[in-house]
C-alpha cells in the first residue's frame, strides 16, 4: 500500500513551469524552464539514440522488425509529401516532418514512466510546442516565396482570385491572420492534449484517494491512473504526434496551393 500512494503521489501534474534566471535582464531573456528542457534533453537524446540504433542494424537482406517500421514510415512520409505537393518536394520537409513525428512520439511516450517532480512531459510546456510550430511556419514559409518568389508569395495572399480586386481586401487580411495562426494552433493543439491528460490523472489520484474508504481508493486509483496512461499516453500521445507530423506536410503543401495552376 505504501508503494501505491508514492506511486499515485508523483502522478499530480504540475500546474506550473518552474523557471531559474540563468542572467540578470529581462525574463523573456534570462529565465530558463529547467523541468521543461531537462525532459526536452531526455526526449532529444532518445530519438538520437534510437536513430543511431536503428542506422547500426540496418540490412537490406534480412530487415529486422524496427527497421521495417522506420522503412515504412519513410515511404509513407515520401507518398504524403508527393501526393500533397504535388512536385518534388523541399528538400527539409522529409527529414524535418519524420524528425517531429519521432521526437514528439517519444516526449509523449514517456510519460507513462512516473516523472519525479518538477518534471513533466516536455509536450505540456507551450513554449515548447510553439518552438516546433514557428519551426515549421518558417519552414513552409521559405519555401512557398522559394517556390511562388516575393510577388508571387504576396499576392497569393489576396486569394480568392475569382472576386474583384477591391472585394478580396478583407479575405487578404483573415488569410494573413490563417498564416500567423498556424504556429500557434499546432502549439496549442499539441500542448492542450498533453496537458489535459496530466489533468485527467489528477482527477483519478486526488480526488479518489480523498475518498473516506482506507485503502480502496488507492487500489482503484492505481487501476485507473495505469488504464488512463495507457490509453492516454499510447493512444492519444500517437495520434497528437500524427497530426503534427501530418500537418507539417499539409502545410507544405499549402505554401504552393495552385501555383502551377497560376502560372500557367
Amino acid at each position: 500500500m505504501t508503494f501505491l500512494m508514492t506511486f499515485l503521489a508523483i502522478q499530480q501534474p504540475p500546474v506550473t513551469h518552474p523557471a531559474v534566471d540563468v542572467c540578470s535582464g529581462s525574463a523573456f531573456f534570462c529565465q530558463v524552464n529547467y523541468a521543461s528542457l531537462t525532459a526536452t534533453l531526455v526526449s532529444i537524446a532518445l530519438t538520437i539514440l534510437l536513430g543511431f540504433y536503428v542506422a547500426s542494424r540496418l540490412d537490406s537482406r534480412r530487415p529486422g522488425r524496427l527497421q521495417m517500421v522506420f522503412e515504412l514510415l519513410a515511404g509513407y512520409t515520401r507518398d504524403q509529401l508527393r501526393i500533397t505537393v504535388g512536385h518534388a518536394p523541399p528538400a527539409i520537409a522529409f527529414p524535418l516532418a519524420l524528425t517531429l513525428f519521432m521526437y514528439i512520439l517519444i516526449a509523449n511516450w514517456i510519460a507513462f514512466l512516473p516523472l519525479p517532480e518538477p518534471l513533466a512531459p516536455a509536450n505540456t510546456d507551450f513554449n515548447q510546442t510553439l518552438a516546433m510550430g514557428v519551426v515549421v511556419f518558417l519552414a513552409a514559409e521559405v519555401y512557398a516565396i522559394r517556390t511562388r518568389g516575393v510577388l508571387g508569395f504576396l499576392h497569393h495572399l489576396t486569394r480568392p482570385f475569382d472576386l474583384p480586386i477591391w472585394a478580396r481586401a478583407g479575405f487578404t487580411v483573415i488569410n494573413i491572420i490563417e498564416e500567423i495562426a498556424k504556429p500557434v494552433t499546432l502549439a496549442l493543439r499539441l500542448m492542450g492534449n498533453i496537458f489535459g491528460g496530466l489533468i485527467m490523472l489528477w482527477v483519478l489520484t486526488v480526488m479518489i484517494t480523498s475518498l473516506p474508504v482506507p485503502y480502496v481508493p488507492y487500489a482503484v486509483s492505481a487501476a485507473l491512473v495505469t488504464v488512463w496512461k495507457l490509453f492516454d499516453v499510447f493512444f492519444i500521445g500517437t495520434l497528437q504526434a500524427f497530426i503534427f507530423f501530418l500537418l507539417t506536410i499539409i502545410y507544405f503543401g499549402q505554401a504552393v496551393e495552385g501555383h502551377d495552376e497560376h502560372a500557367h
